[in-house]
């Protein structure tokens, strides 16, 4: 194949973005205006700032979408609302690759299972679509330099294509909060174990109803290390690949030793 052919395909490909941070966050912004250099991209993403959303799907209320210019589309739900009503319904075309971000803060750790950010690209996964989550890592009074990750994002869909990775394996991307010139390289990393400080705090409503605002942040983790929480700690980019099932399959292994039936004897 020529040069020009090669470069003819690769911008033949559709690229679909979310995150979580809402269709008017920076981070989404630069990495569409990255990735449509070389790519075809579509935009699909909340209304408004869904952080924390998890893979949670609207079922019981109608979305609402609103095309707020071409090839950008607000949805009032989760990233995963999006990138579900985006590949069953308003694209004409299925998207060859889903990246949710670029995210405001790391989701490293246990983090994967709060974000959204990362349930996007997930919600990619279960729909059999190649997928990425990418997030920069927020340092407080500092302002976050989205334009390293946007670039690195466009570099790691070629590495995504290249190796056609299968189905129900999506990746996990962060990025430290360093300019472009001093992030040392690159890691595969695992999944870390980060620790968190939650509070709950109470509050009265002028009725004298009490309500609760649930509340904390990552104070420290585990050194891994090969974990993601290290490689950002150390500077580097974090890459780690995620799988759908969660099975144990050494526990399961160990089970199988074992009559399940026995299970519903005990007292």
């Amino acid at each position: 194949m020529t040069v020009l052919g090669l470069a003819v395909k690769i911008r033949a490909m559709r690229i679909l973005l979310t995150n979580d941070d809402g269709i008017n966050a920076e981070g989404i912004r630069v990495l569409a205006e990255e990735l449509e250099k070389e790519f075809e991209v579509y935009v699909v993403a909340p209304d408004q700032e869904r952080s924390a959303s998890s893979h949670s799907i609207t079922f019981r209320q109608p979305l609402w979408c609103q095309e707020v210019k071409p090839g950008w589309c607000a949805v009032s739900g989760t990233s995963v609302d999006c990138v579900n009503l985006a590949v069953n319904g308003i694209l004409k075309n299925r998207p060859n690759l889903v990246i949710s971000g670029i995210n405001r803060g790391v989701n490293i750790g246990c983090d994967i299972f709060y974000s959204g950010t990362v349930a996007g690209a997930r919600e990619a996964g279960i729909l059999g679509l190649p997928a990425f989550a990418v997030s920069v890592e927020y340092v407080q009074n500092q302002k976050i330099d989205y334009r390293p990750a946007a670039k690195f994002a466009a570099k790691f869909v070629h590495f995504v294509k290249q190796h056609n990775y299968a189905n129900r394996i999506i990746f996990n991307v962060n990025l430290p909060a360093l300019p472009g010139e001093k992030i040392k390289g690159a890691r595969f990393t695992r999944q870390g174990i980060r620790i968190y400080e939650s509070k709950v705090l109470e509050r009265e409503d002028p009725r004298g109803n009490k309500y609760y605002w649930l509340n904390g942040e990552a104070c420290g983790g585990h050194q891994i290390p090969d974990s993601d929480i290290v490689a950002i700690q150390e500077g580097y980019i974090s890459i780690t690949p995620l799988k759908l099932d969660f099975t144990d399959y050494e526990m399961l292994s160990e089970l199988k030793k074992l009559d399940p039936e026995a299970v519903a004897e005990i007292d």
